[in-house]
């Protein structure tokens, strides 16, 4: 990739972030300190931005960790927790990709497109997903947590594959990669995580595995500022919590990324896997007992 390229590539995606900096901002005025909840700050909220994003910029995925992690300690309301995520953890995921893109080479044509396709899904998925009431989005996180759950386990049982050498894609190889995008687009705005299931089709599709890193950082930092806004403007979300995941989880990326740089994960994401199933069957049980109590 070209310097001149990345530089767009940064140019725009600053562009982005400004807009959602500033749109939330002015959310944040108009909502008044009764969406806080007494206080801005939240010192659990910010060690849960702090400790998975830490992880995400290793690779591990902050989604599910922190899905779970709200469901354990009831600190967001199920409804609310798909749009608390991509609201909170997009500054740090726009900081990963400064860092990714600008280190990791990457085809520039594989990269742009899988980026756009991953802001086209963004934006009807939250639009879809804002407007959902409890119970699909327990069903909907519940599934997705069983499914990041048996990619944790997966990894750890080298099932999962190698991937390949090369830095580019093209033909069919390159619209189909577009297509799945497209789609983990949208199902990051339910709260499904992209990291996993892109470093899984970059693979398949004979990529070399480290140009997954600055595709799957540079779609989820292009895709969730547009798909937060969505959630802001429908107040899909715990302003509270957001912003203790962006207070804690910049640093943590930071501190990841040029400090630690890697660790070994193996025994981390067993941990994760058994966390992140346990909340899954809470989840799939809440929405079951929801649908009975109707009934």
């Amino acid at each position: 990739m070209s310097p001149d390229l990345k530089t767009w590539l940064f140019i725009i995606l600053a562009l982005l972030t400004a807009i959602f900096c500033g749109w939330w901002a002015a959310a944040f005025i108009r909502a008044g300190n009764h969406r806080l909840n007494n206080g801005v700050i939240g010192l659990e909220q910010t060690a849960i931005g702090l400790g998975t994003d830490f992880f995400d910029t290793l690779g591990i995925g902050s989604f599910a960790t922190t899905t779970a992690l709200f469901k354990l300690l009831k600190l967001v309301p199920d409804e609310l927790i798909p749009g608390t995520l991509n609201v909170g953890h997009t500054l740090p995921s726009v900081a990963q990709a400064f860092i990714y893109i600008a280190i990791i080479d990457v085809d520039v044509v594989t990269l742009a497109l899988m980026i756009a396709a991953s802001v086209i899904g963004a934006w009807f998925g939250a639009g879809v997903v804002s407007r959902w009431p409890r119970r699909p989005i327990r069903l909907g996180m519940g599934i997705a947590l069983t499914i990041a759950g048996a990619l944790f386990v997966m990894k750890n049982l080298n099932l999962l594959p190698a991937g390949g050498d090369t830095l580019a894609l093209s033909g069919p190889q390159l619209w189909l990669a577009v297509g799945i995008n497209l789609i983990l687009g949208a199902l990051m705005t339910l709260g499904i995580g992209l990291y996993a299931p892109c470093m899984i089709t970059v693979a398949l599709l004979g990529m070399n595995p480290a140009a997954a890193f600055p595709i799957m950082m540079g779609s989820c930092a292009f895709l969730m500022p547009v798909g937060a806004v969505r959630f802001i403007d429908s107040g899909r979300y715990q302003l509270k919590a957001a912003l203790g995941l962006t207070l804690g989880g910049v640093p943590a990326v930071l501190l990841a990324a040029f400090i630690v740089k890697s660790l070994p994960l193996e025994t981390v994401r067993w941990l994760v896997a058994v966390v992140v199933f346990y909340t899954a069957i809470v989840m799939l049980y809440s929405a079951y007992r929801e649908d009975r109590v109707r009934c």
